[in-house]
């Protein structure tokens, strides 16, 4: 029906009031205190920093190849298998057993029942580890499976930590993206200068404590450097790592004025940290981050409140990062940068004037072709038109979506779209009106009738924007996201707006149209 009730009308226009308050927000130059909301531009439009990361997992299959030592031993002991000449070198284990003995290991080590040292993966049918023997010398080595396993696990992990970092600096709209089974890309519009971020993904923070060894050549520990250069001997045995901070804050000592961390143990921590702290009384503690002692104070009484301080010589920048990384979690593996691009905002500008003028031309075009083809109701047309385009930008600021060039490409195609569906209904109209002698009547008929068409088309290119979004990445997404709220935004100003304008000339008019 061409009658639209008050309550309906109402909706409509304050709808699109909303929405154009809130795209108005992206053209104001002051900040807004009230509603901070902004469409933001991407790599392409703005400049920043492109990076190409890569996992290294070669220092985390030597660590879990040591952690496998005991497990080891354990199984062997249990079972009465004797051995000799146990090493390890280049991730594997080695060692000899008797010759009577090697079928019996062989069942226990691929063994699929509760097999704390080879586990079986499921995903890819395979056990994690592999066995080779010569000469009743064993070797056990990561299979390949495992390695994958081992892999897949640390990039999934260090994506996450490596976007709690980022979104912990303040960086607006980073896209984070897994490239291949070992590399990560990330992309930081507006940051001209990554080195602080590389600087903070360099880092893979693997923080612990560990006790001060009292003299040089205790079994079981190992030299390192201070920040101060000094060399201790420090325990291998580890008290506590990074796993139990829940907290980690930048703070400055009211005694020494000197800037330093405070942090927040969990339950198992503190209670870890309480016990030690109060059965080694004036002993030292290190706390070693990325195998080196940052500080190695005195314990003076015990600590079992969970909380404790870090200090050393640190400037306040170097104490936010560090809150920033222990806050953040370690990363199981070191990050190496194998590519890096600046673009500059020259190029952004360049990219937003031509996806401008080629929005402004096909626009102009489009509404030429209206008035022309389609006299008043071509006006209407254009009218939804740019409402159409309003709504967008205002549902986009409030999503504070990321627009990238093939977001602008989605937004030319949202104004085919929308043209194609005015098309539509004024053909299917211009049909009834041959036939149907009330001008009224062959309007309704044709708003009716095109419906379908309509809904349709949008209806598909929809479900092949929601593909796009599921699947796709980057800037295919940004593509997906504009062209899914444009058909969203066509449908409403197609079927409400310019409904509503041209009903109110088809109805004062009544008979006396040409369409």
């Amino acid at each position: 029906m061409l009658n639209f009730s008050k309550i309906k009308i109402l909706i409509i226009y304050l709808s699109f009031i909303f929405f154009g308050f809130f795209s108005l927000l992206n053209f104001q130059s002051e900040k807004n205190v009230i509603i901070d909301k902004k469409v933001n531009l991407g790599l392409d439009l703005q400049g920043g920093s492109y990076l190409l990361l890569e996992i290294d997992t070669d220092p985390l299959i030597k660590e879990r190849i040591q952690d496998k030592v005991i497990p080891l031993k354990k199984l062997l002991s249990k079972n009465d298998i004797d051995y000799k000449n146990f090493s390890i070198e280049n991730k594997k284990i080695k060692f000899v057993i008797k010759p009577e003995n090697l079928s019996k290991f062989n069942l226990l080590f691929f063994s699929k029942d509760e097999n704390l040292l080879n586990p079986y993966i499921d995903q890819y049918n395979s056990f994690q580890l592999d066995l080779e023997e010569e000469n009743n010398q064993l070797t056990i080595f990561f299979s390949k499976f495992g390695i994958l396993s081992i892999n897949n696990s640390a990039l999934k992990q260090s994506i996450e930590i490596v976007r709690r970092r980022i979104d912990d600096v303040g960086t607006k709209e980073p896209t984070i993206l897994q490239r291949g089974n070992k590399r990560i890309l990330v992309e930081l519009p507006g940051l001209k200068d990554p080195e602080r971020i590389k600087e903070l993904l360099g880092k893979t923070a693997q923080l612990n404590f560990r006790l001060v060894s009292e003299t040089s050549n205790d079994f079981g520990s190992e030299k390192l450097i201070s920040e101060t250069g000094e060399e201790l001997t420090v325990s291998k045995r580890i008290i506590m790592s990074g796993e139990n901070l829940v907290d980690a804050q930048p703070r400055l000592d009211t005694q020494s004025n000197q800037p330093g961390v405070s942090f927040t143990l969990d339950r198992l921590g503190a209670q870890k940290f309480g016990k030690v702290t109060s059965e080694n009384v004036g002993k030292r503690i290190a706390i070693v981050l990325d195998n080196k002692i940052i500080s190695a104070p005195s314990i003076r009484e015990a600590i079992t409140s969970g909380n404790g301080s870090i200090s050393g010589n640190f400037t306040f920048q170097e104490v936010t990062d560090l809150s920033l990384l222990l806050r953040s979690g370690a990363l199981p593996t070191p990050l190496n940068v194998v590519e890096e691009r600046t673009v500059g905002p020259d190029l952004g500008v360049d990219s937003i004037k031509s996806g401008t003028i080629s929005l402004i031309v096909g626009f102009i075009l489009v509404i030429i072709f209206m008035v022309f083809k389609y006299r008043v109701f071509g006006v209407i047309a254009n009218i939804s038109l740019i409402s159409n385009l309003i709504m967008l930008i205002g549902i986009l600021t409030i999503l504070e979506a990321t627009l990238t060039l093939p977001g602008i490409a989605g937004i030319i195609l949202t104004v085919g779209m929308a043209v194609d569906a005015n098309v539509l209904i004024f053909e299917r109209i211009k049909e009834e009106l041959k036939t149907e002698k009330s001008s009224i009547h062959a309007f309704d008929i044709g708003y009716n009738k095109a419906k379908i068409t309509v809904l349709d088309a949008n209806i598909t290119t929809l479900l092949a924007a929601a593909i796009l979004f599921a699947f796709g990445s980057g800037p295919i997404k940004g593509f997906a996201v504009t062209l899914g709220i444009g058909i969203m935004t066509t449908l409403f100003s197609a079927y409400f707006i310019a409904r509503h304008l041209t009903s109110l000339i088809v109805l004062r008019r009544k008979d006396n149209i040409r369409l």
